[in-house]
C-alpha cells in the first residue's frame, strides 16, 4: 500500500503515504534540477512562533510495531505562539532523517542531506507567549514524519494555537528517539496484511491520549494551553487517526481528515463532534475512495466535505513546496504549491477558528469567488 504518486512518465512527488488509494507505478528519478533548499511560506499570523521537543514514554503499553521494546516511545514536536520572533530558526529535519526519507522514497536526483537544509520560521526553544491557546494536534500520513506538515503548523501557531505533532514511531522512514536513535519504518513490512488500517488508526488514538495525558507535566510551556479546547488535524491515515481519537477520548472536540480513507467505524446512531473532510477528486461521492460516502451520512453534527480541484494526495503537506529543491516537477494543471499550501492554511483555521474560538467563519458557508478550487460537496462537486 505504500505509494509513490506518478503524476507522469518519470515524474513523482514525495513520499505518498498508505491507506488512502489504490498504489500506482513507482516513478523513475526526478526530471529536473534541484533549485536549492526550499523555503517554507512566511506564517500569515501575527505571532511570532517558538517550536521545542519532547520525548515521552508510555510504559503503560509496548510498542505495537517493535515486539523487543515493553513500551511506547514517542516523538512530539511542539508549536506555540511566542514572545518573541528572533533567534536560531529549528531545523526542518536531521541530515539522517532527510537521508532515511529520501531513501525510503526512492528520490535519487537530490543530495540525501536536502531536507535538512529546508528554511523554516518557527524559533526554536523560544519562550511561550503566556497566555493559554487551543490545542491542535497533527498526525501525519503513512512514511512521512510530522515535519511534513511544518508549514501548517507555524501558520496555525502565528494564529494562536499550540500544536502538537506526533511522531508515531515506526510508522515513518525516520523518526529520531531521545537516546538518538534514529527508528525505522517496521510498519512499513506489514501494509498489506489485513485488517492493517484499522490497527494503524486505533493505535494513533492511543498515541493522541497518551499525549493529551502527558503535555501537562512534561512541557514547561504546558500554562500555554486551555485543555478544554483540543483539535485534531491529520493528513492520510493521520486523517483517519482524527476520526479514532475524537471517537476514543471525549477530550478531541473536534477533526479534520485531509485526503485519508476512514477506517474507525462511526456509530449508526450517529456522530455529533464538528468534523471537515478536506481532499482531493478522489473523494467526490462514488469517487475511487468510498469511505467519506460512508461516513458523510453518520456525521450528525457540524459538518463539511470539501474537495480541491487541481491537486493530489500530498497537496494538503510540505511536500509540494519542497518539490524544486528534490528535482521534482509537479504535474501539468496541478495546483501551484503556494497556492495549496495558502488554501490548506485557509480552510484549516477557518475550521478551527469556528470550533475552538467561537469565531463563524463565512468562509465555511458555501463556496467562495475567492477560492474557485474548493468545492463544497455532496451536491456542489458532483462534475469533477
Amino acid at each position: 500500500m505504500r505509494q509513490i504518486l506518478a503524476v507522469a512518465a518519470g515524474l513523482v512527488v514525495l513520499a505518498a503515504s498508505a491507506c488512502s488509494a489504490p498504489t500506482p507505478p513507482r516513478s523513475a528519478a526526478p526530471s529536473v534540477t534541484p533549485t536549492g533548499p526550499a523555503t517554507l511560506p512566511t506564517p500569515t499570523g501575527p505571532r511570532p512562533v517558538g517550536t521545542t521537543v519532547l520525548h515521552l514514554t508510555d510504559t503503560s503499553r509496548p510498542d505495537p510495531w517493535d515486539l523487543d521494546a515493553d513500551a511506547r516511545e514517542l516523538k512530539v514536536t511542539l508549536w506555540y505562539p511566542a514572545k518573541r520572533g528572533d533567534g536560531p530558526r529549528a531545523p526542518y529535519m536531521t541530515p539522517k532523517e532527510s537521508e532515511l526519507v529520501l531513501k525510503g522514497s526512492r528520490i535519487t536526483g537530490a543530495p540525501y542531506d536536502t531536507l535538512s537544509k529546508t528554511h523554516t520560521n518557527a524559533v526554536e526553544d523560544a519562550a511561550p507567549e503566556g497566555k493559554r491557546f487551543p490545542l491542535v494536534v497533527l498526525s501525519p500520513g503513512f512514511t512521512k514524519p510530522v515535519s511534513t506538515l511544518t508549514s501548517l503548523a507555524e501558520d496555525l501557531a502565528s494564529r494562536g494555537y499550540v500544536v502538537a505533532g506526533i511522531d508515531h514511531t515506526h510508522e515513518s522512514y525516520a523518526t529520531t528517539l531521545s537516546d538518538g536513535r534514529v527508528a525505522e519504518c517496521l510498519a512499513c513490512d506489514s501494509d498489506t496484511d489485513p485488517g492493517f488500517g484499522p490497527r494503524v488508526v486505533q493505535g494513533r488514538a492511543a498515541d493522541v491520549s497518551f499525549v493529551l495525558d502527558r503535555l501537562p507535566s512534561e512541557w514547561d510551556g504546558s500554562g500555554s494551553i486551555d485543555r478544554s479546547r483540543v483539535a485534531m488535524v491529520g493528513q492520510s491515515i493521520g486523517g483517519a487517526g482524527a476520526v479514532a481519537a475524537m471517537l476514543k477520548d471525549s477530550r478531541v472536540r473536534a477533526g479534520i481528515d485531509m485526503d485519508g480513507t476512514t477506517y474507525a467505524r462511526m456509530p449508526k446512531s450517529g456522530f455529533t463532534g464538528p468534523f471537515m473532510f478536506l481532499g482531493t477528486p478522489q473523494h467526490v461521492p462514488g469517487g475511487r475512495d468510498t469511505s467519506w460516502d460512508r461516513d458523510w451520512k453518520r456525521l450528525t453534527g457540524w459538518k463539511r466535505w470539501l474537495v480541491v480541484t487541481g491537486t493530489d494526495h500530498q497537496s494538503f503537506t510540505d511536500l509540494p513546496l519542497l518539490a524544486g529543491a528534490l528535482g521534482i516537477r509537479l504535474a501539468p494543471g496541478a495546483l501551484a504549491a503556494t497556492r495549496s499550501a495558502e488554501l490548506t492554511r485557509t480552510y484549516v483555521a477557518a475550521f478551527l477558528d469556528q470550533h475552538l474560538k467561537s469565531r463563524r467563519q463565512t468562509l465555511l458557508d458555501g463556496p467562495s469567488p475567492r477560492s474557485p478550487e474548493v468545492k463544497f460537496c455532496p451536491t456542489a462537486c458532483a462534475t469533477l
